[in-house]
């Protein structure tokens, strides 16, 4: 069940501060997800969820909004699927998610027409990730936790994430092999732009379709990563072009410029220039 809206700017913001959310509603980012789990403390997550649902009502955050609940595994998640079932929330996103059995359990605790996004950040969920994105129900999105993730494999520091190269192409071919949307990890280091625009170029590499972010001075170098360049959407129209013209029909294979364009690059430059 993917999603036809844009995500390559997903923004977290803590549900618990005010400003912070209040401030969202005139952000550029693709989905601003209201956060109940990690940057909210234990003693305000009951106060975070009345905050959360308050907003979702409000409305006014564009497109989509979404939610980040805590795990079923702990005192808060159940209650904040319950709250949530009456609110006009488009998205929940669900921490460590580890088997398909976890995904059948939050969809069927979510109001139909809800989607799913499922974290995958433990080492259990990698050794499931297949049946997890098989497991269908509400589930429209797999996201990668790389900060968890890194902690309970124990790899080291590594500008690239080299040891995590592996888990990055596996979330995409799962994602994609079940029509599901695909979106990389945070970029901890705010002030880093060259840092982030790199880890961006390599998520957009690898296959993801948008980053999560952690602060909103990420937002524009995420939307224009993850979004066409000029010379793509200049590309897609020749090709889209060329492949129109009458010397082109019943073609399979032709020549655009000095390169060969088969029918499979005019669904991908269709595909490009309908998501404008």
């Amino acid at each position: 069940m993917t999603s036809s809206a844009r995500v390559r700017s997903v923004l977290y913001l803590p549900a618990s501060n005010a400003r912070a959310v209040e401030k969202a509603r005139a952000l550029p980012c693709d989905l601003a997800v209201l956060d109940l789990e990690d940057a909210v403390a234990p003693e305000m997550k009951v106060e975070a969820r009345q905050a959360a649902v308050a907003a979702v009502r409000a409305g006014g955050f564009g497109p989509r909004l979404g939610v980040r609940i805590n795990g079923l595994d702990t005192p808060w998640g159940a209650d904040d699927l319950a709250a949530l079932r009456d609110a006009p929330v488009a998205l929940i996103v669900a921490p460590k998610v580890d088997n398909a059995a976890a995904v059948q359990a939050l969809s069927q605790a979510m109001a139909p027409g809800v989607e799913l996004w499922a974290m995958i950040e433990t080492p259990r969920a990698l050794v499931d990730l297949a049946a997890i994105a098989g497991a269908g129900g509400a589930l429209g999105g797999l996201m990668l936790g790389v900060n968890d993730l890194a902690k309970d494999l124990r790899t080291g520091p590594s500008p690239d994430r080299e040891p995590l190269k592996p888990w990055l192409a596996a979330v995409v071919a799962h994602a994609r092999a079940n029509d599901l949307v695909a979106v990389d990890g945070v970029f901890n280091r705010i002030k880093d732009g060259a840092g982030f625009a790199a880890e961006c170029a390599q998520g957009r590499l690898y296959g993801f379709d948008g980053k999560s972010l952690i602060h909103p001075s990420q937002i524009e170098a995420a939307n224009a990563a993850f979004g066409p360049s000029e010379q793509e959407i200049d590309w897609a129209r020749k090709v889209v072009a060329a492949f129109a013209a009458p010397e082109a029909q019943g073609q399979g294979v032709i020549r655009i410029e000095g390169e060969m364009a088969e029918r499979l690059h005019l669904a991908q430059a269709e595909a490009l220039l309908a998501g404008l």
